[in-house]
């Protein structure tokens, strides 16, 4: 059988130790993550712990899960991932540093009305991370990523307080799985601060970490006094100074780039669990 581990696949980088690699590979297929391998599955039509594990015996995932101990999809909650929480290398770090089993399904899934921006601050590792924005116009391929409790407290104690997590209903923002069927609700994390905006105020796209801040550089002259010359020295300022970091997300709404999210702030807030996906 293929080498599943995530060295073998080049998706064990971890965004948070790597800050230039940001977000990291996401998963391109429909997989459980499974400690430091990547065990592909066959989307069905029919709900996602029904699918067979194609690595593992082609018993269904809800088998698997339950054989080792962990939580059936059924007792776990979609969770939409924009920027390196679609990594399976990041998901296993936050999960393991802490603790906690890296099990879980991980699945590419289409999403109308969302785009991917580019966050209004600096994270604590010295990279501007992905952030989501509201474009009825668009559709995105984005990671839902099904977490236990255990698994979604440690993931919103790395977003918040920067990130709040809202649900996103199906029937505003179809999210198709891989197998046709439709996600009735899922989480999803956005940004506090806002997304940033390109000179003719649309929201700026994600792209490569250092083409990013590569671009921050030459468009604003304090932050070269900040963080230049290069993305590298950007990083190693960054990552090391919590008050350089809130002055340079300071800077981003000084000179005008920050758009504000107040449709998505006012979504629902995440007090209720998504509905499950049934058959």
């Amino acid at each position: 059988m293929k080498d599943r581990s995530l060295k073998a696949l080049g998706l064990a980088e971890v965004a948070a130790t790597q800050p230039l690699i940001y977000p990291g590979r996401p998963v391109a297929e429909s997989a459980l993550l499974h400690g430091d391998e990547l065990l592909r599955l066959e989307p069905l039509d029919d709900r996602p712990g029904a699918w067979p594990v194609i690595d593992g015996g082609r018993i269904t995932l809800d088998k698997l899960l339950a054989e080792i101990g962990q939580p059936t999809v059924d007792h776990r909650v979609p969770v939409l991932a924009v920027g390196s929480n679609a990594s399976p290398g990041q998901v296993s770090h936050k999960l393991t540093r802490l603790g906690l089993p890296a099990v879980v399904p991980m699945v590419p899934v289409r999403v109308g009305g969302i785009g991917v921006g580019v966050s209004g601050h600096i994270s604590p590792a010295g990279y501007v991370a992905a952030s989501p924005y509201l474009d009825p116009a668009t559709e995105s391929v984005l990671v839902v990523t099904w977490l236990d409790p255990a698994q979604l407290a440690a993931v919103d104690a790395t977003e918040i307080p920067d990130y709040r997590r809202i649900l996103i209903d199906g029937d505003e923002h179809a999210m198709t799985l891989p197998s046709g069927e439709q996600l009735p609700s899922a989480y999803l994390y956005i940004n506090v601060n806002g997304v940033l905006a390109t000179p003719d105020g649309a929201p700026r796209p994600a792209q490569e970490q250092r083409s990013l801040l590569s671009g921050l550089l030459a468009s604003s002259e304090r932050l070269r006094e900040m963080f230049g010359p290069d993305p590298e020295t950007w990083i190693t300022r960054a990552g090391a100074d919590p008050r350089l970091r809130a002055a340079g997300t300071r800077v981003f709404a000084e000179e005008g780039w920050v758009l504000r999210q107040k449709e998505l702030l006012n979504h629902a807030p995440a007090g209720t669990d998504p509905a499950p996906v049934t058959s």
